[in-house]
Order: structure tokens, then sequence, then C-alpha cells
């Protein structure tokens, strides 16, 4: 994923998006950190089945683009979680309205869990503030 204005197909806003979320798992990854998961196993149980070396390239581009942040949680092997940034969080209602496109327009698509269209890019940072304090 690109970060340099200079190499960007356009300045068309939403061209630029698709650089930092427009493949097939970026979004899938942090729909999984908006529903609570931190770390490369649980990113790994998720029912679509990412490739493990996909997982990583995927959370490394998403912390280059300063979506996410991640933090050691064990020394050996070194381990790491991940947090939603305030960037990474503001995709909360974008996620939330193509769930509820989703919906609308194709047959047989499933519930998001409860509290999904409740919630507030803020209430996912206080997730990641409380496990700032932890440490």
């Amino acid at each position: 994923m690109k970060t340099d204005t200079q190499t960007y197909r356009s300045q068309c806003p939403l061209s630029i998006a698709l650089e930092y979320i427009g493949d097939k798992w970026s979004l899938i990854i942090i729909r999984d950190m908006c529903l609570g998961k931190s770390r490369y196993c649980d990113f790994q149980n998720s029912p679509e089945g990412i490739p493990t070396n996909i997982l990583a390239s995927r959370l490394r581009e998403l912390e280059e683009n300063g979506l996410l942040l991640k933090r050691p949680y064990q020394d050996k092997p070194v381990r790491y979680e991940y947090f939603l940034t305030p960037k990474g969080a503001d995709l909360l209602p974008v996620l939330q309205h193509l769930v509820r496109w989703t919906q609308k327009h194709v047959d047989g698509a499933g519930e998001p869990p409860a509290g999904f269209f409740e919630a507030k890019p803020e209430d996912l940072l206080t997730m990641w503030e409380n496990e700032a304090q932890k440490q």
C-alpha cells in the first residue's frame, strides 16, 4: 500500500482510500479488531480463513499506513497484539454502512454481533486506552 501522495493513481479521495483498504483482507482484519480481536491467532481463526502470509503482510501494511499499532505481549518468542489507532477506528462507520448495504441488497447475509451498529469509533479507542494502561 502506498503512503506517498506522489505515487497515488489520482488525487480522487475514493481512489486514495482504496490504496489503504481496498484489498480483499484489510477490512476483514479491521472488522475483527472492531469486534475485539487483537492477536495474530485471533485473526487466523476468523471464518474467512486468511492465509498466514497475507495476514502478516496486511498487518504490516495497516501499521505502516497508521491504521493500527502493534505491541509485544510476549518476549520469547516475541508475539504482538494489535490495536486500532484513531485513524483505524474511524473506519467503523464505513464498516457499519457496508454491513447495512449488504443486508439490504444481498440475500442470505448474516447478522453482525449484538451492539455492532451502536458502537462508535471512540469505543474502540477506549479498548486501546485500557490496554495501554495495563502496561
